[in-house]
């Protein structure tokens, strides 16, 4: 199954959240990804609708397994790739900016060639 591009930053960021907060708030979305709470109901409904996430009565969100594993493929790219971008000497901000915009459309060959890159110099 595809998944849209706008779909796996919602989960990524969902992800992040549950991360460093131990729960993923709708409101805690939106801000991090600087749009609107409307915009994340819509998203969440249609995540939930396709299976990726699950909400409680009080809006807590919980990822499926479906979209715990996007979200963790999506994450790890963008971990790598920041990495990797900073080692060729890219400043932090614009690194991950970067590696924001090229998790989603890089191939799975190119982004394993990098990953081993990286995992060498480590």
């Amino acid at each position: 199954m595809t998944i849209r591009e706008s779909a796996e930053d919602y989960l990524e960021s969902m992800l992040m959240m549950r991360e460093q907060h131990g729960y993923i708030r709708s409101v805690d979305v939106a801000e991090h990804l600087g749009v609107t709470k409307p915009s994340v109901s819509y998203a969440v409904k249609r995540l939930r609708e396709n299976g990726y996430l699950l909400m409680d009565v009080d809006g807590r969100i919980t990822l499926t397994e479906a979209g715990e594993e996007i979200a963790q493929r999506i994450y790890t790219r963008h971990r790598v790739l920041t990495e990797y971008l900073m080692e060729i000497g890219v400043d932090e901000t614009h690194a991950r900016e970067d590696a924001c915009k090229i998790e989603h459309d890089i191939s799975e060959e190119t982004f394993a060639a990098i990953r081993r890159l990286v995992t060498k110099q480590v």
